[in-house]
């Protein structure tokens, strides 16, 4: 898997170097900087607010979980999956871990989550983001047919909108029947472990089977969470639409609702590839001719996106590494002042 990753990351190096050479070098610069600082300060304001309408999306699924705690988790994984070389499934371990965390945005007093209850939430959270994203890519695939009824990205995103519901509904089921499928099978790939993670990942499983149950009890708020989440995809939508226009684009926001609809299901075909390298682009740049943008400005325009999520994924990853570190040091420290200062002792005096 790891060599697979690789390959892979260094295939959409290769894909996004050659896209540039072929839109000219120079184009793309001027398409980028024509933006300006001040344009760029905007992309990434309008991308954190974005970001706090997933948080709400979150928060409103799992109540109980402080809002704070999963804005801050789920800027975390979304920053490990756009900066680091990994693939979404590599940002969800360390969206898990990240929920899990003990300290951070949520405040010391914060209650410790263990792993299912971590595992369940970053779960549920993605199912009803791509139930959200669902919802969108059809809406984009109907602003493409009324923009251009033969263009061939119709056919072929409609029946991936359709695998995509299918494997949704299927995700749905196993959330909520796979703890019984592993209690009942679990036990012959667990049997050969040492009888203390035997039983700790049995027990997980419970757990984690009870969290999902709980969750998925809740209808009218997975609702409300996949609605949060296609507003946020409508956010990233006017988004396209802002810089594009900025970039002096004609475009308008339908088509840029078609644009960023039609992109995030084939970038959803490509979830292995680390960070969407060349996918996005080669998006981008096909549909930007099915609206008649210039392939330097389409390519400019993804870009600029990759440039968004890098002025915000590294330092988010920077300041949780360091509350990581912290975390990690604060029973270090207090072991150790207990060893300094153990209870005093008794002293006897004489009659």
């Amino acid at each position: 898997m790891k060599k697979l990753t690789i390959f892979l990351t260094l295939l959409g190096l290769v894909a996004i170097t050659a896209a540039v050479a072929w839109s000219g070098v120079g184009s793309v610069v001027h398409a980028v900087m024509r933006i300006g600082l001040g344009g760029f300060l905007l992309m990434v304001c309008c991308q954190l607010v974005v970001n706090g309408v997933l948080g709400l999306a979150w928060h409103a699924a799992l109540p109980e979980i402080g809002y704070l705690r999963l804005l801050g988790a789920r800027m975390v994984r979304d920053a490990a999956a756009t900066c680091l070389p990994f693939s979404q499934l590599g940002g969800i371990v360390i969206g898990i871990r990240a929920t899990c965390s003990g300290h951070g945005l949520h405040g010391r007093g914060a209650r410790q989550i263990d792993w299912p209850e971590a595992a369940s939430a970053n779960l549920v959270d993605i199912t009803t983001e791509v139930m959200g994203q669902v919802a969108f890519v059809l809406l984009g695939v109907a602003f493409l047919v009324a923009h251009q009824r033969s263009s061939p990205f119709v056919v072929p995103v409609i029946i991936g909108a359709v695998f995509l519901m299918l494997g949704t509904a299927g995700f749905i089921w196993t959330q909520r029947h796979g703890g019984s499928i592993f209690r009942k099978f679990g036990g012959m790939f667990t049997r050969s472990l040492a009888s203390q993670w035997h039983d700790s990942m049995l027990s997980g499983a419970d757990t984690l089977q009870e969290r999902m149950e709980a969750i998925w009890s809740r209808p009218g708020r997975i609702c409300l969470s996949a609605a949060y989440h296609l507003l946020g995809w409508l956010g990233s939508a006017g988004m396209l639409w802002m810089t594009a226009n900025m970039l002096g684009a004609p475009l308008n926001l339908p088509n840029a609702v078609a644009i960023e609809g039609v992109t995030c299901a084939v970038m959803s075909l490509g979830f292995l590839v680390p960070g969407s390298l060349g996918v996005q682009e080669g998006a981008y740049m096909a549909l930007g001719h099915a609206f008649g943008i210039d392939s330097s400005v389409s390519l400019g325009l993804s870009l600029l996106r990759r440039g968004r999520e890098l002025a915000i994924g590294i330092p988010v990853l920077l300041l949780w590494q360091v509350m990581e570190m912290r975390g990690l040091r604060q029973p270090v420290i207090k072991k150790t002042a207990d060893v300094s200062y153990g209870p005093a002792p008794t002293v006897v005096k004489d009659s």
